[in-house]
């Protein structure tokens, strides 16, 4: 018995050793644990709140915020504003609206947007990667179309025959509705900077509004005048767009109905994750 206690005497601090380095292994994991989850809070967050840079060009100002529901898919609105400008991209506009009395030249649009959209990821991170986004928008659009027209008049001051031209300037606003769906790609810059590329995308629907002209107060407005407004309003051609004009003598009235499409792509956005 006491040779065994001899023999077996020193085998307990051995013990002890592992002991103390379990306890250091363990100190290690937590504190790496720790580490990553304080990582992932940061660079995972759930939501986003970005900015179209692309658009500024345009004096198009959009705001977006987007949240994930789930490992691979998220939800987002979006705003965007524009003050009312001068026409852009006057040359395609007159292709689609054909009219010798208009005055493109002092045609202006501004609008406003809300848009609201799913996505769907198919990268390894959540609100990252390849996205494919199917998203339903709402718009209104502000209009100031200057439309031309001239009649035969009586001079006040000579009673000649004089041409009166006169500028009837319909002001108003188009709404419209559609559907549509993009794809993009998301990319985590930094721990909290993200940047959104739109790649290519559609949408379609309806739109609807109305456009009114009010002569100034004190202001002629004859029936001749009102005759050759309407005839210019007439001859409008907005192809695929109705164009029912009314003129009465308090003024004119323009209202519109057809389909609205548009393109969406090309977009740069810039956000921060949170």
């Amino acid at each position: 018995m006491l040779t065994w206690l001899l023999r077996n005497k020193n085998k307990n601090p051995p013990a002890v050793k592992i002991n103390a380095t379990m306890k250091k292994i363990i100190v290690v994991l937590l504190v790496f644990i720790n580490l990553n989850a304080t990582a992932q809070k940061l660079i995972g967050g759930n939501h986003i709140l970005k900015s179209n840079l692309s658009s500024v060009a345009l004096k198009n100002y959009n705001l977006t915020f987007e949240k994930n529901v789930l490992p691979f898919v998220s939800i987002a609105a979006s705003y965007r504003s524009m003050p009312k400008t001068a026409l852009p991209l006057k040359s395609l506009a007159k292709k689609f609206i054909k009219s010798d009395d208009i005055n493109f030249d002092n045609f202006q649009v501004g609008n406003t947007a809300l848009t609201f959209e799913g996505r769907f990821y198919l990268g390894i991170q959540k609100m990252s990667g390849f996205y494919i986004a199917p998203y339903t928008r709402f718009a209104n659009f502000d209009l100031s179309i200057p439309v031309n027209y001239s009649y035969n008049s009586i001079s006040t001051t000579t009673l000649q025959p004089i041409v009166e031209n006169k500028t009837a300037i319909l002001e108003g606003t188009i709404r419209s509705q559609s559907m549509g769906v993009y794809v993009g790609m998301q990319f985590q810059l930094a721990t909290k900077l993200v940047l959104d590329f739109w790649m290519i995308g559609g949408h379609y629907g309806s739109s609807n509004g109305k456009l009114e002209f009010t002569p100034l107060p004190g202001a002629k407005f004859p029936a001749e005048a009102q005759a050759a407004l309407q005839k210019n309003l007439n001859n409008i051609n907005a192809n695929p767009f109705k164009v029912t004009a009314t003129v009465t003598p308090t003024g004119a009235i323009a209202d519109m109905e057809g389909p609205w499409a548009g393109i969406r792509g090309g977009g740069l956005t810039l956000g921060l994750r949170f």
